[in-house]
C-alpha cells in the first residue's frame, strides 16, 4: 500500500512568533520543527504501511529552512519526502495550498492520503476536504481510529456524542485527530538513516500549478488581557451566589 502523509514545518511554538512588518505574515526561521499534529499522521501512515508491506511518502509545502521538521518525520521511518518550496507561494490561502499538494500527490500512484485535522499555525481545518475534492476521492475526517482491509478504509469519526463508524473504498483521504495513535520517538539509527533518504524539492513551475490569489491580513490587535473574576466571600450562604451567577449565565 502506498501511503502519502501531508506534513508541515512550523516555527517552534515554544519560542515567540514574529510577524513581518507590512504584510503581517508569519516569519519562518530556518530552524523549524514538525507540526506536532502531523506526528500522529506520520505514525498512522507508518503502521498501516508496515502492516501491508507498503511505503510512506511525505509531502510538504513551505520554506525548507534547514529541513529539521522533514528530517524528524523521515527519522520516524518514512521512506522519502517531497518538498514544494517557492517564494511565490508566500501568502497562499488554503485552496492554493490544497491545489499544490494535490498536484504533487498525483504525480505518483497512491492508496491513502493522511493529514492532520488542522495545522498548529493555521487552524483553517479545511485542507483535507479540499484535497479529497481535488483528488476526486472520498474524505474520512476526524478519525480517532483507522483500519484498512480489503481495499477499504474504516474509521471511527469523532462526534460530540462519541463516534460514528464510517468507511470508504480506496484511494481516500483520511484526516486523523491527535491521539489516534501514540507517535514513536526516532531511534539513533532512524536519525542517521534519515540523512540518506531522498528529499525531492519542487517549485510550482515543476508542478505546472498557477499561482492563486494572495490572502491578506488587514490588521492585527493584541488579545485583551484577562480581567479578574468575581470573588465571593463565603459567609455560609455563598452557594446561593454561585447558583445565581450560573442562572444569570444560563448554565442552569
Amino acid at each position: 500500500m502506498k501511503v502519502v502523509v501531508c506534513v508541515k514545518q512550523i516555527p517552534d511554538p515554544a519560542t515567540p512568533y514574529q510577524l513581518e512588518s507590512g504584510t503581517n505574515w508569519l516569519l519562518r526561521p530556518d530552524d523549524q520543527i514538525l507540526d506536532d499534529t502531523d506526528r500522529y499522521g506520520v505514525e498512522m501512515g507508518l503502521q498501516l504501511a508496515q502492516a501491508s508491506g507498503g511505503s510512506v511518502t511525505l509531502v510538504s509545502m513551505g520554506p525548507a529552512g534547514n529541513g529539521q521538521g522533514i528530517r524528524q518525520a523521515l527519522a520516524m521511518g518514512a521512506d522519502q519526502a517531497i518538498l514544494i518550496e517557492d517564494n511565490s507561494l508566500r501568502g497562499s490561502d488554503a485552496l492554493t495550498t490544497a491545489r499544490v499538494l494535490a498536484t504533487a500527490i498525483q504525480r505518483n500512484d497512491f492508496d491513502l492520503v493522511i493529514t492532520g485535522t488542522e495545522s498548529t499555525d493555521g487552524y483553517s481545518g479545511v485542507l483535507p476536504q479540499m484535497l479529497s475534492e481535488l483528488l476526486d476521492v472520498p474524505a474520512l475526517t476526524y478519525a480517532t481510529k483507522v483500519e484498512v482491509t480489503e481495499g477499504k478504509a474504516t474509521i471511527h469519526r469523532q462526534t460530540a456524542a462519541g463516534y460514528d463508524v464510517v468507511e470508504a473504498s480506496l484511494p481516500a483521504v483520511v484526516a486523523v485527530t491527535a491521539g489516534v495513535v501514540e507517535p514513536r520517538y526516532p531511534t539513533f539509527k532512524g536519525i542517521m538513516d534519515a540523512k540518506k533518504k531522498t528529499v525531492e524539492s519542487l517549485s510550482i513551475v515543476d508542478l505546472g500549478v498557477e499561482r492563486g490569489p494572495d490572502q491578506t491580513v488587514a490588521s492585527i490587535t493584541d488579545a485583551p488581557e484577562r480581567t479578574a473574576g468575581q470573588k465571593i466571600e463565603d459567609d455560609g450562604e455563598s452557594h446561593l451566589a454561585v447558583v445565581a451567577l450560573l442562572e444569570q449565565r444560563k448554565v442552569i
